[in-house]
């Protein structure tokens, strides 16, 4: 395997020191005076990779934090993805309250999606340059809160939409969009775990019929960060 985009390492514990390390050198690469403007993923894979850059020296003042997707619940619930970025990192680290942009799960729907939006400025003709968007894939390929066969994953007129998935237990969510995805500077995937062996195999060459084959940054950066078991097939 000589994809340079592809980035296999030994288990979670090193995906977490390797996807936490490239953060700290993009935060590091802004200018001083300048944002660094960085989209969470939610979901179990991420919760080490944020303890592990709490922990790193990294330039925080310039840190704006963004999320790319939330389920609709509380701020406190324990299935918001704003709830575990906040225990896993924010609260270990020293960024300000004015730092973190959380997308307003309280809200209805439309309300929260418009918020989101609002809060990361741009339009889906011109949308929001992030420097660095983290991105998981569940074992059927979705990312973010893109789902396959969803319609969302055909939306180009919003840079974020609500979620709705009556079949899980928080079924409405907020989701960014892949104009907005897509316009990033670093796109990076976190993947761990053999049952995603066969779905990364696929999506890395780019099937689009997985939400996570569609990502294709226009002039950005794209690298997934893979554990071994789940490269298997690569």
């Amino acid at each position: 395997m000589s994809d340079p985009r592809i980035v296999v390492v030994p288990d979670a514990a090193a995906l977490a020191d390797e996807v936490s390390g490239r953060i700290e050198r993009a935060a590091s690469e802004v200018p001083p005076d300048a944002r660094f403007r960085l989209a969470l993923s939610g979901g179990h894979t991420p919760r080490a990779t944020y303890e592990r850059l709490a922990r790193r020296d990294a330039p925080w003042s310039r840190f704006e934090l963004y999320f790319g997707d939330e389920r609709l619940v509380p701020q406190d619930d324990p299935a918001s993805n704003f709830h575990m970025a906040r225990e896993a990192l924010i609260e270990r680290s020293p960024l300000a309250e004015r730092q973190v942009h959380r997308i307003p799960g309280e809200l209805p729907p439309e309300e929260a999606a418009a918020a989101a939006a609002a809060d990361l400025g741009g339009s889906a003709a011109s949308p929001p340059c992030l420097d660095m968007i983290l991105l998981g894939m569940g074992p059927d390929g979705h990312t973010a809160s893109l789902f396959p066969g969803a319609p969302e994953l055909d939306v180009t007129d919003r840079i974020t939409v609500p979620v709705h998935r009556p079949e899980m237990p928080q079924p409405w969510r907020v989701s960014i969009t892949y104009p907005v995805i897509n316009a990033a500077d670093r796109v990076v995937f976190l993947v761990s775990g053999a049952d995603k062996a066969e779905t990364l195999a696929r999506a890395v060459n780019g099937d689009r019929d997985l939400p996570s084959g569609r990502v294709d940054p226009v002039r950005g950066e794209l690298t997934w960060v893979v554990t071994e078991d789940a490269a298997r097939l690569l």
